[in-house]
């Protein structure tokens, strides 16, 4: 009862009421595809995610290795900034592999995308994400969602969005996310935990330490972490879920938004922009979801409620 409480007094500030869908030929009337448009669409593409896997784990290291040979400031500056995108793009095959679709092959998908992945990006290389993020998806905004505190309240003054912002960019939200790592640590699993994050880490700094500069690991992979991913990380999250509310119908839940070039290739790399298709069927791989989301529009799925541009949404997130 309390939980429905804060469902309806602090959520659904921004949810539509679209009109019924009846379902179609290839959909159900809650978006799901149907049949062999099903099953083609969650045909995991497992050569193409190597590459994707194998480019976003280069990424980083190019960013870093031109800033090395360049040896100049701006160099530096420009690597800085594009750590943060390389760090979100290692996010998101993290995410994919969560969802068991970035290889066919299970122990292969988990060894890439949670054990590696999910280790070096701040994490402990375990499944703790994915049991977590598995509960978001089942019941948004429900009892178990990770997340709700992230999502809920909007739309928020413009005053309470600057805090946010102020908080993600100096590097507050990453100390509240690093520092339960270093509580309870009287408690064996949770220590256990933490040796690995701390692990993963250790890996990290001895690349840079390999390199000949130990330093860059605090300029160029912590400092970017901790302030600039957290505020693509936000503006990321609340574009998906900002201000909806707890329903079984995906258009009261998740927005969607037009997907623009420069938005994919900053924020919401690997088709998570299509976050609505996602949520409709979470079991179809990034790369089908464009084509997912194209039946959902042709269909009648989605009707008006696409969002021109994420500044748009964003907008539309502060009340004043």
């Amino acid at each position: 009862m309390e939980h429905e409480v804060a469902v309806a007094s602090l959520t659904g500030g921004m949810a539509p009421t679209p009109a019924p869908f009846v379902g179609s030929d290839r959909l159900h009337p809650d978006g799901r595809p149907k049949g062999a448009f099903r099953d083609s669409l969650r045909t995991v593409p497992d050569a193409r995610n190597a590459l994707a896997a194998s480019g976003a784990v280069a990424f980083p290291l190019a960013v870093v290795a031109a800033a090395v040979v360049l040896s100049h400031p701006a160099a530096w500056v420009a690597a800085f900034l594009l750590m943060p995108i390389a760090q979100n793009r290692l996010f998101i095959l993290h995410h994919e592999a969560a969802h068991r679709v970035l290889f066919s092959n299970r122990r292969l998908n988990d060894l890439i995308g949670i054990n590696l992945v999910g280790w070096l990006t701040f994490g402990t290389g375990g499944h703790g994400y994915r049991v977590g993020h598995m509960n978001h998806h089942r019941d948004e905004f429900g009892p178990k969602e990770p997340d709700f505190g992230l999502y809920a309240r909007y739309p928020i003054t413009s005053a309470s969005m600057r805090r946010k912002h102020r908080r993600d960019l100096t590097g507050v939200s990453a100390f509240r996310i690093i520092r339960p790592r270093f509580q309870r640590l009287g408690q064996v699993h949770h220590r256990r935990l933490t040796y690995r994050f701390l692990a993963g880490q250790a890996l990290v700094l001895a690349a840079f330490w390999a390199s000949g500069h130990p330093w860059l690991y605090l300029l160029l992979w912590v400092l970017p972490w901790a302030t600039l991913y957290q505020g693509l990380n936000r503006i990321r999250a609340i574009a998906e879920h900002g201000g909806m509310t707890r329903s079984g119908d995906r258009r009261r839940t998740t927005h969607h938004v037009h997907q623009s070039l420069a938005a994919r290739m900053v924020m919401v790399p690997f088709s998570v922009g299509y976050h609505l298709a996602h949520h409709v069927d979470m079991t179809v791989p990034y790369r089908n979801l464009p084509r997912l989301h194209r039946a959902l529009v042709a269909d009648g799925y989605l009707g008006e409620l696409e969002w021109p541009t994420y500044r748009s949404l964003w907008r539309a997130l502060r009340a004043d």
